[in-house]
């Protein structure tokens, strides 16, 4: 498996390649903004993208749809429902901030938790992981998750945006926190991690800090050892 991204447009959002060497078969996570650059660093691979799985629908996380299907005709966009309000109105969001934004027509495909996906002969099992977005999902498998913007190295992500459910937020990082130590965390934003190493110094995860919107923080005692192997 390889995993390439590519950070883009001014929310410096990470955009994933995931490509199964072995099948050329490739697919896009979170194409959001600069296309051009999206298509040179597929182009880099030699592949052509079969599908597009989107984490949620903020803004910063679906700028570049349209410029990838423009690109590669008929590719689907994979979104989970209770996400379609966020996705129509990314462009009156991207307004708010005054950063350019095309507005992408709908999704093409619903995902649900427990959905496997795959990438030629990888899989990947979707996870509904609310709180940051009400449709957020993060795609689990192959010692990998992509996270979006659920967990961050060091930080996790917003809970005072418009939809932003903090204590589904709880349930959902609890959730990430059954992951073995040594699966590699890529975010929405900034640089890998591994849940291991979020597990024992990410003062949300440790209950050093508590989640906004909420009394709390995590704490972690009751996941150690119960990792789940990816």
């Amino acid at each position: 498996m390889i995993v390439d991204s590519v950070t883009v447009g001014p929310f410096e959002e990470n955009c994933y390649l995931v490509v199964d060497e072995v099948a050329n078969a490739a697919v896009l996570i979170d194409p959001g903004d600069e296309g051009d650059r999206i298509a040179e660093m597929v182009g880099r691979r030699g592949v052509a993208p079969e599908a597009v799985w989107l984490t949620h629908a903020h803004l910063d996380h679906i700028g570049a749809v349209s410029a990838v299907r423009r690109t590669w005709p008929g590719i689907p966009v994979l979104l989970h429902p209770l996400d379609s309000p966020v996705y129509a109105f990314a462009s009156m969001a991207a307004e708010a901030y005054g950063v350019p934004f095309e507005q992408p027509a709908p999704a093409d495909r619903p995902l649900a938790d427990g959905d496997v996906l795959p990438v030629g002969a990888l899989k990947f099992e979707v996870w509904h992981v609310p709180g940051h977005a009400p449709g957020h999902v993060a795609f689990v498998g192959n010692g990998v998750t992509f996270s979006g913007d659920c967990l961050f190295s060091g930080s996790i992500g917003r809970t005072d945006l418009p939809l932003c459910d903090p204590a589904r937020f709880v349930e959902s990082l609890e959730r990430l926190l059954e992951l073995d130590d040594m699966v590699v965390v890529h975010p929405g934003h900034g640089p890998p991690t591994k849940i291991g190493r979020e597990r024992v110094s990410n003062p949300f995860l440790t209950g050093d800090a508590r989640i906004p919107g909420t009394s709390r923080g995590i704490g972690t005692a009751r996941f150690r050892g119960t990792g789940r192997n990816v």
